[in-house]
């Protein structure tokens, strides 16, 4: 709508153009500045003032940007969001004729501290339904089933009736959901059993979550090679009825059904026995670890990047991708765990195992005061989110 100018104003027509849009598919950097009839000139400024700070090649479909020029086709500016930490800046510098600047700058973001209570229901069965209903994102969830791997098995230890409460960062940019920082302390209530977590970092060490005790909530082995609890598909078994080649032989793994592609972890800190192909078991990496304890992941579609014979690898990092090479009917991860040279069930063989290194002595008044704010902010922020589902700091 145009302004109506008053007996003494003066109104002025905007000298610029300011275009927002999306990155298209195989699009380049000179690409969508031409699409804007932006000169040939300007253009061949516009990369070699990007080259320097960013690789112009490097962008990505989907991904925001802004163009702001006057109407005689001069550019001012032009912004790409790299990602949700930075963004691509080209300005021109000083008077008009003089060269184009380019720059990486950081978005300014807002930390918030976060409260929620979710329940497990005949509504929201899983906690990926229970974050949702709640109104956050599924990363807040795999969050979660990580500081919680070590007591509760997402996938089957889940009953209605249960329920959590969860403190963490969140950070906004210009009051959008830019990402997830750390759980500063949750609480689960599974099958009758309460089970707290608590950030801690030891002064010269690196952080981790503890019970109220200052017990360690990480086991010496991750409870599936998997960031989120996935689903079994076929346990262990020494009497199996063979999919692909029929009659009943020993099973001496568990299969986890996930999409092809999906990340692998290791379950353990250790290092790579092998990690090639092998028969029937396509793609396998094989790992050693402290105790007499080895692992086997079987039929992989790729391995993780620096994956070979003798590399040490740290527990949850990613040493491969599932896919379905060697003998099988389809996409998925058979997991193997071995003991003193004799293979065990995984998933019974968890339970046995002892937890991770507790709080050092010398640090637990220094731990105590941390659990004890966390607690209480904890219970503070969640005594209107159990009605509102989320109240913020």
């Amino acid at each position: 709508m145009t302004p109506v100018a008053g007996a003494s104003d003066i109104f002025l027509e905007p000298d610029r153009d300011v275009i927002e849009a999306r990155v298209p598919r195989r699009a380049t950097l000179a690409g969508i500045l031409r699409t804007h009839e932006v000169s040939e000139n300007l253009i061949v400024a516009v990369v070699d003032a990007t080259r320097p700070v960013f690789d112009p090649r490097r962008l990505r479909a989907g991904q925001p940007y802004r163009l702001v020029r006057t109407f005689d086709g001069r550019l001012r500016q032009f912004e790409y969001e790299i990602d949700r930490d930075r963004f691509l800046r080209i300005v021109r510098q000083g008077a008009p004729g003089t060269g184009l600047e380019g720059e990486i700058v950081p978005y300014i973001k807002e930390r918030a501290q976060i409260a929620m209570h979710g329940e497990i229901d005949a509504g929201t069965s899983s906690l990926v339904a229970a974050i949702h209903e709640a109104g956050e994102q599924v990363q807040l969830a795999i969050d979660i089933a990580e500081v919680f791997a070590g007591e509760i098995d997402f996938n089957n230890d889940l009953r209605q009736g249960d329920s959590f409460d969860v403190l963490f960062e969140k950070f906004l940019r210009e009051d959008e959901f830019a990402g997830y920082g750390s759980i500063v302390a949750a609480e689960f209530h599974n099958d009758g059993r309460r089970i707290r977590a608590i950030r801690f970092t030891p002064r010269g060490g690196a952080p981790a979550y503890y019970d109220e005790r200052g017990r360690s909530l990480q086991k010496l082995f991750l409870r599936s090679p998997f960031t989120f609890q996935p689903r079994v598909t076929s346990r262990f078994s020494y009497r199996r009825l063979h999919p692909v080649l029929g009659g009943f032989r020993p099973h001496l793994g568990v299969d986890y059904g996930a999409p092809r592609g999906t990340p692998v972890v290791a379950v353990a800190s250790g290092v790579v026995v092998s990690a090639g192909r092998d028969g029937d078991s396509g793609n396998m990496v094989r790992l050693r670890h402290t105790n007499g304890y080895e692992t086997y992941y079987l039929h992989l579609s790729a391995f993780a990047a620096g994956i070979g014979r003798g590399t040490r690898v740290a527990q949850g990092q990613v040493i491969g991708r599932v896919g379905a090479t060697g003998l099988v009917t389809g996409p998925h991860l058979d997991f193997r765990m071995r003991k003193n040279g004799v293979f065990v069930n995984s998933l019974l063989e968890h339970r046995k195992l002892p937890p991770g290194e507790p709080v050092p002595p010398a640090h637990l008044a220094e731990f105590r005061a941390v659990r004890d704010d966390a607690l209480e902010r904890l219970l503070w922020f969640v005594q209107p989110a159990v009605a509102t589902s989320a109240s913020t700091q």
